[in-house]
């Protein structure tokens, strides 16, 4: 793995690189469903800026989570949502698009950018302004070949996060790909699902993932 700038992102990639993406979720659930998380393994939260109060959610995980867990927004779009992140010393700045300003200013406010991106040109733009990864999205409808393809060209080391339409039944072909790790939205929680629920279904995800790092069989 290449340095990613951000040495928290660097250790969560290394112990268990799955993103919880609570897209949807509202302040008085984030708490209950982040200790659900937290307990199955997780050491990654996104709450999507275009849920309900996302900076609330934000904020109280920050309180909340331990400080080896990582909170930050997804769909972040411009420079004042990056300042008011940093405000909130939370760590993780996630996008949907690749814009180069975004990833300067998420690095200059101490925040670990992981940049959407589709096109090799975008791949390449995010990485040559430093993203500390990639989010290649989406991934289910681009699929493993793609992966491979454009694994290719970039810079070697650096992590490309699998996001849309990952699921434990397709983990271990993105696995053999070479995938770094995975982003869960709908499939892991979505708007009144059970904290309980989110649990059972993060510790489905985090089995298969340590089940494909050690080659162990179903």
């Amino acid at each position: 793995m290449n340095d990613t700038q951000h040495p928290q992102l660097e250790q969560a990639l290394r112990d268990l690189p799955l993103i919880a993406i609570l897209r949807g979720i509202t302040p008085d659930e984030v708490v209950p469903v982040a200790e659900a998380l937290i307990g199955a393994g997780f050491r990654m939260i996104e709450v999507p800026l275009n849920s309900p109060s996302p900076w609330d959610s934000i904020e109280r995980l920050r309180r909340h989570c331990p400080e080896q867990v990582l909170v930050g927004a997804g769909t972040v779009l411009d420079a004042e949502q990056v300042s008011r992140l940093a405000r909130l010393q939370a760590q993780l700045l996630i996008t949907p698009n690749t814009d180069p300003a975004i990833v300067g200013a998420g690095i200059n406010a101490g925040l670990a950018p992981m940049i959407g991106c589709m096109t090799p040109t975008e791949a390449l733009a995010a990485a040559k302004a430093g993203a500390s990864a990639l989010k290649l999205f989406p991934a289910a409808r681009l699929g493993t070949g793609y992966l491979r393809d454009i694994r290719s060209i970039l810079p070697p080391g650096l992590p490309v996060i699998a996001v849309g339409g990952i699921n434990r039944d397709n983990m271990a072909d993105w696995h053999a790909a070479g995938i770094t790790g995975f982003g869960f939205g709908s499939n892991l929680y979505s708007p009144g699902r059970p904290a309980c629920e989110v649990g059972r279904i993060a510790a489905e995800l985090v089995s298969e993932w340590q089940r494909l790092e050690t080659g162990t069989t179903p």
